[in-house]
Formats: C-alpha cells, sequence, structure tokens
C-alpha cells in the first residue's frame, strides 16, 4: 500500500466523487479525514468502512467549508491527530442552475464559497506542512465546465474555472518543494449533487426528466453514459503516485469526450 503514513483530507468525502476517492487513498492505506454533510449513521458508516481498508485512522471532520476560520482549525486537528497532511482534495461543491437574472445572490456566493475560496483556504493552511515534509499532493475535483460553458450555470462554471487558475499558480509556487497541484475534471458523474440539479433544469428550461438527462446532461459526452465516481477517483489516486511527481499544474479531462470537440 504506497500511501502508508500519510494523511489525506477530502472534502465533500460523505458521498459521491467525494467518498470514491476518499475509498482510494484508504485502500493505498492513507488515514483518511472525511468532510461534508449526511445524517449521523452513514458518516459513521463511512468512517468505519475507510478505517477498515487503510488499516489506518478514518476521522471525521464537520468543518463549514464556508468558514475560513473552521478549515484552519480542520488541518491543525487532523496534524494534531495524525502527524501530517500529506494529500487535500478540494471536492466539497454545491450547484444552483438558473439564468442570471433570476439567480439567488446566496445561492451565488455559497457556490463561490463552497467550491472555489474553501480550496484557496485549504490549500494555504495544508501547503505549510506538506513543504515541511517535502512531499505533498493537492488534487482538486474540477468539471468539463471548468473548460467550456453551459448556461445557466454562471456561478458553478465561474467556481471552476477559478479552480484552473488556483491549480496552475500553487503548481508553480510549490514546483520545488516535492509538491503537485492538479484537477481531475469529470463530465457528468451520476451523483446526489447532479441528480438534484435536474428539477432546477427541468424548470429553466422547460422540460421533462428524461430530456434533461438525455438532451441535457449527456448530449455533450460522445460515449452517451455517465462517468463514475470510481474512474475519477482513479485518476486521482494515480496523481499521488512517485510515477506522478512530474505531472504538475494539469487540468485532467475525464469526460467521455465532452471537451474534445
Amino acid at each position: 500500500m504506497f500511501l502508508s503514513g500519510k494523511t489525506a483530507i477530502v472534502t465533500g468525502s460523505t458521498s459521491g466523487i467525494g467518498l470514491a476517492i476518499a475509498r482510494g487513498l484508504a485502500g493505498e492505506g492513507a488515514s483518511v479525514v472525511v468532510n461534508g454533510f449526511a445524517d449521523a449513521e452513514a458518516i459513521e458508516a463511512a468512517r468505519g468502512e475507510l478505517a477498515t481498508a487503510s488499516g489506518a485512522q478514518a476521522l471525521y471532520d464537520a468543518a463549514d467549508m464556508t468558514k475560513p476560520e473552521q478549515i484552519a482549525a480542520m488541518v491543525e486537528r487532523t496534524v494534531a491527530a495524525t502527524g501530517s497532511v500529506d494529500i487535500v482534495v478540494n471536492n466539497a461543491g454545491i450547484q444552483h442552475v438558473a439564468p442570471i437574472a433570476d439567480f439567488p445572490v446566496e445561492r451565488y456566493d455559497a457556490i463561490i464559497a463552497i467550491i472555489m475560496s474553501s480550496a484557496w483556504h485549504l490549500s494555504r493552511a495544508a501547503l505549510p506542512h506538506m513543504r515541511k515534509a517535502g512531499w505533498g499532493r493537492m488534487i482538486s475535483t474540477g468539471s468539463a465546465h471548468s473548460l467550456v460553458a453551459s448556461p445557466n450555470k454562471s456561478a458553478y462554471v465561474m467556481a471552476k474555472h477559478g479552480l484552473v487558475g488556483l491549480t496552475k499558480t500553487l503548481a508553480l509556487e510549490a514546483a520545488t518543494d516535492g509538491v503537485t497541484v492538479n484537477m481531475v475534471s469529470p463530465g457528468y458523474v451520476w451523483t446526489p449533487l447532479v441528480e438534484n440539479q435536474i428539477p432546477d433544469t427541468m424548470k429553466a428550461r422547460g422540460l421533462t426528466r428524461e430530456q434533461v438527462m438525455n438532451d441535457v446532461l449527456l448530449a455533450a459526452q460522445p460515449t452517451k453514459r455517465f462517468v463514475t465516481p470510481e474512474e475519477v477517483a482513479a485518476l486521482a489516486l494515480f496523481l499521488c503516485r512517485e510515477e506522478a511527481r512530474s505531472i504538475t499544474g494539469a487540468n485532467l479531462s475525464v469526460d467521455g469526450g465532452w471537451t474534445a470537440a
């Protein structure tokens, strides 16, 4: 297990892509800190599963990704509990679908805070620990929407494009520190985040559920199937390997050919 002795923080990891990445890291021996929203029973089940898989620690931290001071405190709690923060996966995200004229300001603020600003604050808090150790991996879950746009998703597209800029900048800042910084950008993955945006898209475009799935969500993916969380996790896990130490500042697509055109 090539990550034995390492510790990872994965935000938004109580379900979907984040949980799949946490499982992959734990399966290679990493201690994992889970963060996100779910009922207590589901969180404990996930934590126990990860602990069993890793043979190391699996912790839950309820830090609010809209609160910079809570993000910094999560890093310090992680270091106190495990001795290090070696891997950070910025995966937390929410979505809202509406034309900009009808877009609630509070939803815009939340999307920017949870997707983009939280990644900045977590990276800022974790990077000194990685530099001290001479090794680190920072990975952000991007999206095809970090490269292209879709209507009615102004805040989400803006936030994901912002993550590209953060990734490139930090890759340059940490280039000689043994720390790599990358993005993994999937197309549509069948997760609660995608499922929950279907009603908003139905309303915004006047479509049925089936039309949204086939004519909106999968229209741009030449493979005509949803990406799986495990496929995204496999690429994130590879980026943690020593063989990936020269990959930094990259935005790697896992989108069924969406952005090939």
